[in-house]
């Protein structure tokens, strides 16, 4: 079902603000953009040379006519431009159910005032659930000056939210330091904060409608206003990462969109998380249980000990596999996922239970964190899968190595015979595909979970691997 996200703002035609930022935003988050007009500007990156308000009955109608036949999931009100449009805005409210972000657009990046009477925001501030200004309105907004230390900034925007019983972003962008921290604030104080580095770039036109957007897309999403400030955030640092890329205008340019969706068409997202864990991957090759195994020098207690903690590790892991079965939106996914949850129940634990004698009677720290790590990961499809990947991907990689290192005499010849499967390459590249497909199909906020959750599994396949030759393991030599 899509997210139908309706902007109510003035237009941009030089399209770094304003409602062609917000469309643009919406899109790239990934909901359905509307978009209700109240004033034409005649603007570039330089300036804002005018303003044509839209007549505040026709700005109803648009209203009215989009609510009456569209469901609405979340609202991002910008420029108003006079006190008749807010009362036009401020009436229709009334008729709808929607959360609603407003960015009080007064005072643009450039300096031009986009709203005469910021006293005519009175009646529509308390009907918002948060308040998005940037450090000149939010002064504005207090009737005080604007303030230039970010205590002072997380101040005013509790009091403002006290004043009208509403959340405040407080935006630190505009204050100096190469540190460039946002907040959701509360009449309480303090609810969530996330800092960043500062990009040196002067093409920062429209920042604020891209943030506003971008949060109330993740709302409609999520349904929480910590987590999508979060992940509007990290799509706004990323189009201002790539705002350079665009050369648009000789003045303060407009960030870059659509950075993540221009970078998803041309790379290949899996060959990068393979490529950005490849130190990871050379500590597994170079751990002595690796090294041991391949040339047969391996403590047999050692060995055992590893296949009765990897037993263990696949009685869980097979239940994961079992709800990416039931999470996969596509047949042939959850076909994939619960023939793989099948294939360790019916097939490996009994490989591994002709090779033991007992199984471990306890799992160690080591396997515990791996399998806790992956159930942390399923509440999302996504992010699940991709937790799940190394366990294929890296599995796949060791052991046709420790396949081509087989010979026959090999004190775990016929364990290492069961290493480079035909069939367990080709479950590997399929998925490996799914997880890429996820990818594509998500925003920035859930590709970096997702590459977080692959990379800590990778981080989890180093630890599985070396816990018998850990400290606290001790084995005699055989």
């Amino acid at each position: 079902m899509s997210l139908n996200i309706l902007s109510i703002a003035g237009s941009d035609p030089s399209g770094g603000a304003g409602i062609q930022a917000d469309l643009k935003t919406i899109g790239a988050n990934g909901g359905y953009g509307m978009a209700v007009i109240t004033a034409l500007t005649a603007q570039n990156t330089l300036r804002v040379d005018a303003v044509q308000a839209v007549d505040a009955q026709f700005v109803a109608k648009q209203l009215e006519s989009v609510s009456a036949d569209v469901r609405i999931d979340a609202i991002k009100i910008g420029m108003l431009a006079n006190s008749q449009i807010i009362d036009a805005v401020a009436r229709w409210l009334e008729t709808v159910n929607a959360p609603v972000v407003l960015d009080p657009v007064m005072i643009a990046t450039s300096g031009d005032r986009l709203l005469a009477d910021g006293s005519a925001l009175d009646a529509l501030l308390s009907r918002a659930d948060v308040l998005t200004p940037n450090i000149g309105e939010l002064g504005a907004l207090l009737g005080e000056q604007p303030v230039r230390a970010w205590e002072e900034l997380l101040e005013q925007a509790q009091r403002l939210a006290a004043k009208y019983d509403v959340l405040v972003i407080a935006k630190g962008g505009h204050l100096p330091g190469d540190r460039c921290p946002d907040a959701l604030v509360g009449s309480a104080g303090l609810i969530a904060c996330y800092d960043g580095p500062r990009h040196a770039t002067g093409n920062t036109h429209g920042t604020g409608c891209t943030l506003s957007s971008a949060l109330a897309t993740h709302y409609a999403r999520s349904g929480d206003w910590a987590k999508a400030l979060g992940a509007a955030k990290e799509y706004l640092y990323a189009a201002i990462l790539a705002a350079d890329e665009l050369q648009v205008g000789s003045g303060h340019g407009p960030v870059n969109h659509f950075a993540g969706l221009f970078e998803a068409q041309t790379m290949d997202p899996m060959a990068d998380w393979w490529e950005r864990i490849a130190g990871l991957r050379g500590g597994i090759d170079g751990l002595q249980f690796i090294l041991e195994l391949s040339d047969g020098t391996l403590n047999r207690e050692r060995f055992e000990y590893y296949l009765a903690q990897d037993a263990l590790y696949l009685q869980r892991y097979a239940q994961v596999l079992a709800q990416a079965s039931s999470l996969a939106p596509q047949i042939e996914a959850q076909r994939f996922w619960a023939k793989g949850a099948e294939g360790i129940l019916e097939g490996e634990l009994k490989l591994h239970r002709s090779e033991l004698l007992d199984l471990a009677p306890e799992p160690s720290a080591t396997t515990l964190n791996y399998v806790n790590h992956l159930s942390s990961c399923a509440g999302s499809y996504p992010e699940l899968i991709a937790a799940i990947l190394p366990c294929y991907w890296i599995y796949q990689d060791i052991g046709n190595r420790l396949s081509e290192a087989n010979y026959a005499g090999h004190p775990f010849e016929s364990w290492l015979a069961t290493y480079g499967s035909a069939e367990f390459d080709e479950a590997t590249a399929q998925a490996i595909d799914m997880v890429a497909a996820a990818w594509q199909l998500a925003d920035p906020g859930l590709r970096e979970r997702m590459w977080d959750a692959f990379r800590r599994s990778a981080e989890h396949e180093l630890s599985f691997f070396a816990q018998a030759h850990a400290k606290g393991v001790d084995f005699s030599t055989a």
